[in-house]
């Protein structure tokens, strides 16, 4: 879901490659809260770090304690700054409705929004 909005709001000023650190599957609650803002996962496919082909990055931002930790460990002779966006795993939400599913994702999409758009300082484009 990061990736598909750094890319919506950034295009490619800015380059973004998702990974986990273990392999997942799509998510379709991912994809309905992205569908819900006029995205897509698209053809995109979950990624382990493992899966990654360099690691030529300026920044590798984490959501998770456990990826955070990995993420230092596989940078830890590189110059690459890491950060840790603490994010709630909607996943968690999974024993409620669906409604309360959807609300999670929903409140994880809005955050990384915020986030995203924050730390690489995104504004609107004008309108004419």
């Amino acid at each position: 879901m990061a990736e598909a909005l750094a890319r919506h709001y950034f295009g490619r000023s800015l380059y973004v490659a998702s990974a986990g650190v273990r392999p997942g599957e799509n998510d379709p609650f991912a994809e309905a809260a992205l569908d819900e803002v006029g995205l897509t996962l698209g053809k995109h496919r979950p990624h382990t770090l493992d899966d990654l082909e360099d690691l030529n990055f300026d920044l590798i931002i984490t959501l998770a304690p456990e990826a955070h930790h990995a993420a230092l460990e596989l940078t830890r002779r590189l110059p690459v700054e890491v950060e840790y966006w603490p994010t709630m795993d909607p996943t968690l939400a999974a024993g409620g409705s669906r409604e309360q599913t959807m609300d999670a994702y929903r409140a994880m999409r809005d955050s990384l929004i915020d986030r995203i758009r924050d730390r690489f300082r995104y504004a609107a484009p004008a309108r004419v």
